[in-house]
């Protein structure tokens, strides 16, 4: 093996000079059971699995902006690694959603076809904000995908499973650093509250269940978000009592004509976000590298 050149190194064990570049990846699902559960509608499944996986990937994108912008170097790679984590759930929801492939549906929908939550697609804020904005996801996302793992679907009832572990670990980090700040300094304390406030009215939307998630709960295939808000209004309590904060009371952001981010109506951040997501697939399309 070569020790001249790091990529050269890499791709002779690889026998794929492009590995280390970027894309071609196997399929995530290879070998994995993709049958769609009895008396479950595909086209429902294919809709839920890209709410979850939106959520997830926009999540990612927004925390891989932390990199090199965190307080210390720790902080830097605990923050990559929850996106990397997210990541992984993103590519295995985005392949379950459809035969086109996690790679179409990341790089060539537009903005009205993403699914996510509004909650996910912000940016910029100060480091209390993002931990505040980390506690609530995490929270929130948590309690879903304990209740997922008894899914009928093997998928993402496997997502889950994985999943747990991961978010158990990210809420558990948000946790900490928001009860550090919240009663730390009167600075830190002051910064922690912005970041509550700045983040809470994209709250209730997580907890109002689109028809298509209604209907994946009743099938036993998915879960009613509206179904885990006491467990995510007790997490948050307990957060912010030993933080010495209060829940901010502030009305939640208003949708258009009722449409919020599961409908495809996003905030002005999204496109924003997508045009960075997306550029390089999109002036290259069907390329590998």
């Amino acid at each position: 093996m070569s020790t001249e050149n790091a990529y050269e190194a890499l791709a002779e064990a690889h026998d794929d000079a492009r590995w280390a570049f970027g894309t071609s990846f196997d399929d995530p699902l290879a070998g994995v059971d993709t049958t769609v559960p009895s008396g479950v509608d595909g086209d429902d499944l294919h809709a839920y699995c890209l709410m979850l996986g939106d959520d997830a990937l926009i999540a990612s994108h927004r925390l891989q902006e932390w990199c090199t912008n965190a307080p210390e170097l720790e902080d830097e790679v605990a923050l990559a690694n929850i996106a990397l984590d997210l990541l992984g759930q993103a590519r295995l929801l985005l392949a379950r959603a459809g035969e086109r492939g996690e790679d179409y549906h990341a790089f060539f929908r537009d903005e009205q076809e993403f699914r996510n939550v509004r909650l996910v697609e912000p940016a910029g804020g100060d480091f209390g904000y993002l931990i505040a904005w980390l506690l609530v996801f995490t929270s929130w996302r948590l309690a879903l995908l304990q209740r997922l793992e008894s899914s009928r679907d093997p998928v993402l009832a496997a997502v889950a499973a994985k999943g747990v572990k991961e978010m158990t670990y990210h809420r558990d980090y948000a946790a900490r650093w928001a009860v550090r700040l919240g009663d730390g300094t009167e600075y830190s304390h002051d910064r922690m509250r912005a970041g509550f406030e700045a983040v809470w009215p994209l709250v209730d939307e997580l907890f109002t269940p689109h028809p298509i998630e209604r209907r994946m709960a009743e099938h036993g295939v998915g879960v009613d978000p509206a179904t885990v808000r006491a467990e995510f209004d007790d997490v948050l309590a307990r957060v912010l009592d030993a933080a010495t904060l209060e829940l901010p009371e502030i009305p939640a952001l208003a949708g258009v004509s009722g449409k919020t981010g599961r409908h495809g109506v996003h905030t002005e951040a999204m496109g924003y976000l997508l045009a960075e997501l997306q550029s390089i697939a999109r002036a290259h399309p069907e390329a590998i590298w």
